[in-house]
């Protein structure tokens, strides 16, 4: 290039104005949005929930259980009262029938329940004679249970509940048989006190005893 064209050239260079760009500024960013999650409770915190809960329902019950007891409260006495002439009467022949028939029970339950007669033992005289007299005579079956006639007496296991001791007839041929002393007192009873005999027997022996 000859020196005329670099003159020429640096003329027009500066006779160029320098254009100004304008460059958009970058837009701004989405807004971001946050969502936020529901943190799990922690274990303590479910315990505390639990623990509130329960109290609340216990709370509930227990106040449902107090209404219900005023109102069972405010309901008649579903017990006899000892102003009542009849009761009164009742209780008056349980006393007598339980100190007529207390010495004979106390004395078999000590045969049967006590170290007193070994399994296979019989009776003293003086045992035998009030069990003969006071029981065995008053059992429903006594003739069946005594047939040819009595021996002795003696207590042993029951042949089908082994872990039951119970008296038996030894008849004078040998043979021997068991016999409840229960279904003794209850026919004495009924024999006795008739017309409190049921009511005596439904509160004080034991239900299927016969």
């Amino acid at each position: 290039m000859g020196p005329l064209c670099q003159y020429l050239g640096h003329r027009f260079a500066d006779n160029i104005e320098p254009v100004e760009r304008h460059i958009p500024p970058p837009p701004p960013p989405p807004a971001t949005q946050l969502r936020f999650r529901r943190a799990a409770p922690s274990g303590r915190a479910c315990c505390a929930q639990s623990i509130r809960a329960s109290a609340a329902a216990e709370e509930s019950s227990s106040s449902s259980a107090e209404n219900s007891t005023v109102l069972r409260v405010k309901e008649g006495p579903k017990y006899p009262r000892w102003d009542d002439p009849d009761y009164c009467k009742w209780k008056d022949k349980e006393g007598e029938i339980l100190r007529d028939v207390e010495p004979i029970v106390m004395l078999a339950k000590e045969i049967l329940h006590s170290d007193r007669y070994m399994d296979g033992e019989r009776l003293s005289a003086e045992d035998e004679k009030i069990v003969k007299e006071s029981l065995l005579a008053y059992h429903p079956h006594s003739d069946d249970k005594i047939g040819c006639g009595i021996d002795s007496i003696m207590v042993d296991r029951h042949p089908q509940f082994k872990q039951s001791r119970c008296l038996f007839v030894i008849r004078t041929n040998g043979v021997w048989i068991d016999f409840s002393y229960q279904k003794c007192l209850r026919a004495y009873i009924r024999d006795k006190y008739p017309t409190h005999a049921e009511r005596f027997i439904r509160e004080h022996f034991k239900r299927g005893s016969g």
